[in-house]
């Protein structure tokens, strides 16, 4: 793909892109733990996963990747519809 076809799919270039997904779905998931949401209702396969990383002492990653997850299950549709409705038409 060439680097403009990229930049017109993605909306920016995909590492500037996936850095603001990933700060945006951060942001969204700090909101929507305050409402008292938990991401890992709906990811509980993924908590057995990782448990193991928990459990050597990643303290941060554990609140940060909870965070996360709440913003992306979020943030990430509501991108992928933005992209598909402002897709450019053919002609």
């Amino acid at each position: 793909m060439s680097n403009e076809t990229m930049t017109k799919v993605f909306g920016g270039t995909p590492l500037a892109v996936l850095g603001r997904l990933v700060l945006l779905s951060i942001l969204v998931g700090v909101i929507l733990s305050a409402l008292g949401l938990d991401p890992f209702d709906i990811i509980h396969s993924i908590e057995r996963l990782i448990r193991s990383i928990w459990n050597m002492g990643f303290d941060a990653f554990r609140w940060l990747w909870r965070y996360f997850l709440l913003g992306a299950v979020i943030v990430i549709p509501i991108w992928l519809l933005m992209r598909l409705f402002n897709a450019p038409r053919g002609r």
